[in-house]
């Protein structure tokens, strides 16, 4: 029987991983990327022999790689993931051990950092966030040590979230709002729903810890402030399988998923910008291929994007085939906030640091900057920021005597009007002089060979993110679950959509989440028969494994 083939837009960690997971379902794929190279924000800059992952650098959940490098042709694995017995054990943590498997292990290297963040505050001192239970208990007590008991109760609370959220439903497809319904009691039970500040503020006494536990959703584009405490799993997650570095940047993860899709037989062509998503209307609207910015036209039985939600339906699907999504929703959607990110390398020359791998650096306001960012819109006085030094884990990202950074600073996004153009140079400079004034980089500036940086038209012009958001659809409660963009169109036949605007959500294992969930619609739209792909033994195990 002929093999069906499949067009992905875009060639980012959610692009990738879906390519892999079509090429094992049976179809022939080809991913169109506009940049020159793969990974769409996890691009790489290489320059002056340093290398520097642009985008994503916390990777979490390595079984979830894994499971895509052990993938053969013909043979994908859409069932649940094996979530190893420990994972839900008292005391359960695994920092150690598991990062690369021995499929991974064939394609990057990957291992576990200690500690998962240094976390600066403003006074000067710090907290390592580590995941180790009684190593947290001892800085909770040089802390705070009224908020021990809190911190036992929220360790409590934030695991019965991760269990429910993640490990029970983190793959369900929320494709109806019956389906939403279903969790809703156990989400309020849990107190899932509020927002994630608040939900920590009743834990912990100290200004400290509530930005401690609250900080990670900054990450993936979420306020913490607004984003819903079912976020609070993102503690647990780390928790459980600690945070890892692919050797080489994320960007040689990004060459392993590639060199993985070839090897099952999938293409991928670079510097071809797709311009339109092809509408058949006989038989209803549906997909049926791409046209390139240069003219080209391709066919295919079905299209998947993995690119920016509102920029797929605004920019690239004809008006008149917007039936369901219409505009003026679009147009509404909340959008993370932007960054602007700097890109350094230093001479390490008799230079002692007292950084690592990982470090976040808060600034003197907390929730005042949130809102500056999310809502007033404005750039503030002060700022946080996530410092990255990956050539302390991999000396090979700069050139020897070297150290290769960057450095990540929350901003609004578009919607703000402010002119990049005039003030990127200046606000670089500034976070450049903190940095050195403060201590974190000593003689920073004389050390200084390699700077650059990006800003929200970045991500807006080159990688086509509406109103140049850094991470896609903001991830709130009314943007959340079956109110989050679907991972297949309810407008339009065999258009499919994978990646962090989709769900579940943002972050490197929730995109390979993603790439599953739509997987699983594919084969179920595609009539796949689940049951041999899966080496399931029944359709009725097949047809448990679709119970989206």
């Amino acid at each position: 029987m002929e093999r069906k083939k499949a067009i992905i837009i875009g060639s980012g960690i959610g692009g990738l991983a879906l390519g892999i997971r079509l090429q094992s379902l049976g179809f022939n794929t080809i991913i169109f990327e506009k940049l020159d190279a793969p990974g769409g924000r996890a691009y790489v800059r290489r320059i002056n022999s340093f290398t520097f992952d642009m985008g994503p650098t916390v990777i979490t959940v390595p079984h979830f790689i894994e499971e895509l490098f052990a993938l053969e042709r013909d043979a994908a694995a859409l069932g649940e993931p094996d979530y190893p017995a420990s994972v839900l054990g008292e005391g359960s943590r695994i920092t150690s051990g598991i990062s690369s498997g021995p499929a991974t292990s064939k394609y990057v290297k990957i291992i576990p950092i200690l500690p998962f963040y240094r976390i600066y505050f403003d006074d000067g001192t710090y907290f390592d966030y580590d995941g180790d239970p009684e190593h947290t208990r001892q800085q909770i007590s040089a802390i705070a040590p009224e908020d021990l008991t809190g911190y036992e109760q929220f360790h409590q609370d934030a695991k019965a979230i991760f269990e429910r959220g993640f490990i029970e439903v983190g793959y369900k497809y929320f494709g109806n709002i019956s389906s939403m319904l279903g969790i809703a009691p156990d989400l309020l039970r849990l107190n899932a729903i509020n927002p994630l500040f608040s939900f920590v503020k009743k834990y912990f006494k100290s200004h400290k810890l509530q930005q401690v536990f609250s900080f990670e959703p900054l990450l993936i584009g979420g306020n913490p402030l607004k984003v819903p405490a079912i976020y609070a799993m993102l503690h647990f997650v780390e928790k459980t399988w600690g945070i890892h570095f692919a050797m080489g940047g994320t960007g040689a993860l990004v060459q392993g998923l590639v060199r993985k899709f070839e090897e099952l037989g999938g293409v991928i062509r670079y510097n071809s910008e797709v311009a339109r998503i092809d509408v058949s209307s006989q038989n209803g609207r549906k997909a049926s291929g791409v046209t390139l910015a240069e003219g080209t036209q391709f066919n295919a039985d079905l299209v998947v994007s993995n690119g920016d939600y509102v920029n797929t339906y605004m920019k690239l699907i004809d008006s008149k085939y917007r039936f369901f999504q219409q505009d003026i929703r679009l147009k509404l959607m909340r959008q993370s906030m932007s960054l602007m990110v700097i890109y350094f390398g230093f001479r390490a020359d008799g230079l002692k640091l007292d950084l690592r791998h990982h470090n976040i650096i808060l600034g003197p306001s907390y929730e005042d900057l949130m809102r500056d960012i999310f809502d007033r819109k404005v750039l503030a006085k002060d700022f946080s920021q996530y410092l990255h030094i990956p050539s302390l884990t991999d000396p090979s990202l700069a050139p020897p005597g070297h150290h290769a950074a960057y450095t990540l600073i929350p901003v609004p996004n578009q919607a703000s009007g402010l002119d990049w153009e005039k003030l990127a140079e200046p606000f670089a400079d500034k976070v450049l002089g903190f940095l050195e004034e403060q201590g974190y980089i000593p003689d920073l500036r004389d050390r200084l060979v390699y700077k650059s940086f990006i800003t929200p038209d970045y991500f807006e012009s080159t990688l086509n993110s509406w109103l140049g958001n850094g991470f896609g659809v903001e991830p709130i409660l009314r943007q959340s679950a079956y109110f989050r963009p679907h991972n297949r169109s309810e407008d339009i036949k065999n258009l499919y959509l994978v990646g962090a605007n989709t769900q579940p959500g943002g972050g490197t294992p929730a995109v390979m989440m993603s790439a599953k969930i739509t997987a699983r619609l594919i084969a179920k739209d595609f009539d796949i028969p689940l049951a041999i792909v899966n080496g399931l033994h029944t359709p009725k195990d097949a047809e448990k494994m679709l119970q989206i």
